[in-house]
This record gives structure tokens, C-alpha cells and sequence, in this order.
């Protein structure tokens, strides 16, 4: 099959981003996940079947505009939704990115891992990697995937060497203690391929895009951390 004929369901694109990975971003937003995490703040890219089709070369022509804005350490960052369930179609744009010179990043729960996930993984600069929670149990309650299945991503990319940034979103009541903190912190020691951990935290500016779905977002009623809490949690931190 020839690039051509390869496209993927794309929810949007941000041509500067800066939270993404390294440096200024072009940041692709797949479609399609198949996760039901209580926290999450884009339930419009859920259902794969509302994505616009893109050809990878469609999309790098798009990316390629700006690259002179990417600077040392910026370049493209593929998001979600959840950009595992189109590893191909990811890792051929990731391919295209390489012969451009581009750095590249994946965003990603790393919820599975098969042949086409690792074939991306080699096209990959750097992981994105979102460690929601640290036990097998809230896992299974809160996000509806398995923990392990996560460390067998990230051991695979300790295997290969591939640079991963772990990040996770603080939720009051739920991750925000010291004991969540010890575990990241037993994890990132693990595995010496974690550079980084970023510590986000839990908002509920995405209420309105559960209403305007007609869906419950099942963590309205939690509360947001506070700068001190945040502040906190982040000193405890070992990398």
C-alpha cells in the first residue's frame, strides 16, 4: 500500500503550540479513543467516525508552513484522542516529518502495545507519556484500561531507548497524595528512560463540551487543586 492511500481521522490542529513536548509545536489532535477517562477534557474526540480524512502528505503540508518557527527543539507533536488506535497512519506521517528534518512526539496513554505501535515508537523523538494513576485499580474504575498494559509501553520504550516525559493530572480526592507521588517517583526510577514528569492540573473548563454532548462528566463535582498544592506535590518529585 502507498502512502496515498493511508489516511487518518483528524479531529484538529494547533500550529503553535507550546505545552506539547519541546520548544514551539505543530500539534495534530487525532480522532478516536477508545478510553472513557472520568477526567477527561475532550470527549468530542471520542467517536473516530467524526474526523475529518487527511493523507499524511495532506498534513505535512500543513506542518511544513511553519518550521521555521520550530526552532532547535520544537517540531510536531501527535495528540488525541488517542493516537495509538492509528499507528499507522502515524507512523508514516512521522516518517514524512524525518525526511523534513523534523523532530517528532507522541502524545499518548500507551494503553497497548503490538507491531504497529512499535513501528511507530521507531519513528518517535519523544514520548508523551500520561500515567494517569499508579495502580491497577483506579485504573480499571476511572479510566477503563489496565496499568499494566501501560508499563509494558513504557518498558518497551526503556528497551529502545526511546526519551519519555511522563505527565499526569493531579485530582483532588483521587492522585493528589504523597503516596501517588512515591509510586511515580518508584516508577521514574524504574525506568531511566523518564527525562521528565510534568504534574498537570485537574480543570473543568471542558463541563461545557460534556453538555453540549448531552454526556456526564463524571468528575463535575471534584474540585480543582490550588497553587499550593500543586506547588507541593511538584517538590516531591525525584528526576
Amino acid at each position: 500500500m502507498s502512502n496515498i492511500e493511508i489516511t487518518g481521522k483528524i479531529h484538529s490542529f494547533q500550529s503553535l503550540g507550546t505545552v506539547d513536548g519541546p520548544g514551539v509545536r505543530f500539534v495534530v489532535f487525532m480522532q478516536g479513543c477508545p478510553l472513557r477517562c472520568h477526567c477527561c477534557h475532550n470527549p468530542d474526540t471520542w467517536d473516530i467516525n467524526l474526523g475529518q480524512d487527511y493523507t499524511p502528505e495532506q498534513v505535512l503540508n500543513k506542518i511544513v508552513r511553519f518550521k521555521e518557527y520550530f526552532g532547535e527543539n520544537g517540531g510536531v507533536t501527535i495528540s488525541g484522542g488517542e493516537p495509538l488506535i492509528q499507528a499507522k497512519f502515524c507512523s508514516e506521517l512521522f516518517k514524512l516529518c524525518h525526511k523534513n528534518g523534523i523532530n517528532t512526539c507522541l502524545d499518548t496513554s500507551g494503553f497497548k502495545l503490538n507491531q504497529l505501535i512499535k513501528n511507530l515508537l521507531s519513528q518517535t523523538d519523544r514520548v508523551l507519556l500520561d500515567i494517569k494513576y499508579t495502580s491497577e485499580e483506579e485504573y480499571h474504575k476511572y479510566v477503563g484500561a489496565n496499568f499494566n498494559s501501560v508499563i509494558e509501553f513504557l518498558s518497551y520504550c526503556n528497551q529502545i531507548k526511546l526519551p519519555v516525559t511522563v505527565r499526569q493530572v493531579v485530582i483532588p480526592t483521587i492522585n493528589d497524595t504523597e503516596e501517588n507521588i512515591e509510586k511515580l517517583n518508584l516508577i521514574t526510577k524504574t525506568y531511566s528512560c523518564i527525562d521528565k514528569v510534568e504534574l498537570l492540573p485537574f480543570k473543568k473548563i471542558c463541563q461545557v463540551k460534556y453538555d453540549n454532548l448531552g454526556i456526564n462528566f463524571p468528575f463535575k463535582d471534584l474540585p480543582t487543586p490550588d497553587k499550593e498544592k500543586m506547588q507541593y506535590l511538584n517538590s516531591l518529585i525525584k528526576i
